[in-house]
């Protein structure tokens, strides 16, 4: 599926390929301080898939509780999170973070991980009332 996307400011934009059917859900404690939130979506693809349009990210790498190092790539002017790519025999394994693609809503999870972090709460929030705006 073609996608493209951009970081908040719209600093930095892509096009990307992506399967639908390689989407997840990380609970990993580092997902959840890199967003604020309880899980981070990611679109699962290889560098080939991904041709920056605009703008360069600014690239972070940390070593996760799997051992693995993982490179976080987010805009420097706003921040948001855009890639997440790996090192040596994983180089080429990328994903690219669902909250910058703008077809984000044909692409919906398939699987998650992580899940021994994943919040205690997290399966009561469909109970929680809502409104359709603020």
């Amino acid at each position: 599926m073609q996608v493209d996307g951009q970081c908040h400011c719209g600093q930095i934009t892509f096009e990307a390929e992506v399967d639908p059917e390689a989407v997840s859900v990380c609970h990993c404690t580092d997902c959840q301080t890199l967003t604020g939130s309880p899980f981070r979506v990611t679109a699962i693809c290889t560098k080939a898939d991904v041709k920056l349009t605009a703008g360069t990210p600014k690239i972070y790498g940390k070593r996760g509780d799997n051992g693995r190092m993982r490179f976080q790539h987010f805009c420097a002017g706003c921040g948001s999170p855009l890639f997440t790519s790996g090192e040596g025999d994983q180089a080429d394994d990328w994903g690219i973070r669902w909250g910058s693609i703008r077809q984000r809503d044909q692409l919906r999870p398939v699987r998650q991980i992580w899940c021994q972090s994943a919040a205690v709460w997290i399966d009561a929030v469909p109970l929680l009332p809502g409104r359709p705006r603020d």
